[in-house]
């Protein structure tokens, strides 16, 4: 059976209804079996024992945000040369842009040597005041149904041997 991992960190619910959706689909391929951590609990045997990842981190002030940063930092050099080729696909939660969070993910995904599987989607919610921006966030259903297609979509490729 391939695993699936997805790491995310949420702060205000945004990023774990995404995370959530993706391993709810990714849940129903027979053949991958799909784990969920927090980006603080993960560490580098945790990656290792997967053949799949998804990322899913907020934006904060125009960066992927710090506890998804310091899960990368713990986990970027005791892999290096470990996981290589692995398939990969993420998803940035945002306010408004979130593209710099996006390249810096990617550009990290870059350095292990991951394979990208599918385009990163930004799933802005509009927060422009710092109430909006603080408030707990509902994805909509839209959303959540594009984040349930990555969640299938490396899940099925893991279980096929595609990626």
């Amino acid at each position: 059976m391939k695993k699936l991992l997805i790491v995310y960190y949420s702060y205000t619910g945004g990023t774990k209804q995404m995370a959530e959706a993706a391993a709810e689909a990714g849940q129903t391929e027979e053949g991958a079996d799909v784990r969920v951590m927090r980006a603080e609990d993960c560490y580098p045997e945790d990656m290792l024992s997967a053949e799949g990842y998804i990322f899913a981190t907020p934006e904060n002030l125009a960066a992927i945000a710090g506890v998804m940063k310091t899960f990368f930092d713990r986990c970027y050099y005791p892999l290096l040369g470990k996981i290589e080729g692995r398939p990969y696909a993420a998803m940035i939660c945002a306010g408004s842009d979130g593209e710099n969070a996006k390249a810096q993910l990617e550009r990290i995904a870059t350095g292990w040597r991951l394979k990208k599987v599918m385009d990163t989607p930004i799933i802005c919610t509009h927060a422009q005041t710092e109430e909006a921006i603080l408030a707990p966030k509902t994805i909509g259903e839209e959303d959540l149904g594009l984040c349930r297609e990555i969640g299938a979509t490396v899940s099925v490729g893991l279980a096929m041997g595609v990626f």
